[in-house]
């Protein structure tokens, strides 16, 4: 961290303490303990909202003194590299609040886990969120990428999102102003931040709906490693292959760099034996992508956000 920023980020965390607890205001946090591959370096400064009063607080602060910042949620579909990320990292991943759930309208903050949601609405008689059982990440980042499975998806059952914008403001949008599209929403180009989420279900028997969860949690863990760390599906869907099937057919099952490996269960997914470095997926990946491309001609692309550095 250089002089000038270290001297910024000290300023920023004071005038972030004044309204946040120290416990949500801390230095040099490394960012393995928050992203679901178990990888990461230091944050300079991690800063975790619960309520969208503090999210505006914190954004608004961090704007004023012109620090760079990242926003996270679980960690679930990002490696962050070795050097960790400079600047503030703002997770959401502590902004759970349900705010009310009356008729068949769920107004949910954006850091719980769309799997807990598809079993609160369960719980309450609501269907329409059995396809997100299986997804694994937040609220705000099923949102964000417009997440779908087994003929569902966000847009189907989202009517409202609260955002904050990088100066603080609070900005309510319905759905025909959420762009929604395949893995995207008006998210991806405004770049504010997701804080809560309204959703519209349809009531439904409890029975009928676990049914439908039960069954595809067991296709999930039948066909994914899941009791590996990793971010998910590594790699996006080229146009007429699969990935994880092109992988296989490459022979590469098993293949690893360091703690990185190409899991046996399930080709598409690099994952974390152990204590894998983002330098030792990075390289896994570049060997996967070069060994495909020689065998098939077909050009992997990452589906996992690198971000910070090395």
């Amino acid at each position: 961290m250089g002089k000038n920023n270290n001297h910024n980020i000290k300023a920023l965390q004071t005038a972030l303490l004044e309204k946040l607890p120290s416990t949500r205001v801390r230095e040099e946090e490394y960012l393995r303990h928050h992203t679901t591959f178990k990888i990461g370096g230091p944050a300079d400064l991690f800063v975790e909202p619960i309520t969208m009063a503090e999210l505006s607080f914190a954004l608004r602060t961090i704007h004023e003194f012109n620090v760079p910042v990242t926003i996270i949620g679980c960690g679930s579909n990002i490696l962050v590299k070795d050097g960790g990320i400079r600047g503030a990292v703002v997770s959401v991943r502590h902004m759970t609040q349900i705010m009310d759930c009356n008729d068949n309208t769920l107004c949910i903050g954006s850091g719980y886990m769309l799997k807990d949601a598809s079993e609160f609405a369960w719980e309450n008689g609501l269907t329409g969120l059995e396809f997100a059982i299986g997804i694994p990440g937040t609220l705000g980042g099923a949102v964000f990428m417009n997440a779908g499975a087994y003929d569902g998806e966000m847009s189907h059952v989202v009517t409202a999102v609260r955002a904050v914008d990088f100066q603080g403001h609070i900005k309510e949008y319905d759905v025909s102003h959420l762009d929604f599209g395949y893995r995207h929403s008006v998210f991806h180009d405004n770049h504010e931040v997701i804080g809560e989420v309204i959703m519209t279900l349809k009531s439904g028997d409890k029975n009928v709906i676990k049914a439908r969860m039960d069954e595809l949690t067991e296709k999930r863990e039948s066909k994914q490693p899941l009791e590996f760390a990793s971010a998910g599906s590594t790699f996006k869907r080229p146009p007429g292959y699969f990935a994880g099937t092109l992988i296989e057919q490459t022979g590469l099952k098993g293949l690893s760099v360091g703690d990185a490996q190409v899991s046996h269960k399930h080709a598409g997914f690099v994952i974390n034996t152990g204590s894998a470095s983002a330098k030792d997926v990075l390289d896994l990946i570049a060997e996967v992508q070069r060994r495909v491309y020689d065998q098939h001609g077909v050009h992997l692309e990452p589906e996992v956000r690198m971000i910070g550095e090395d």
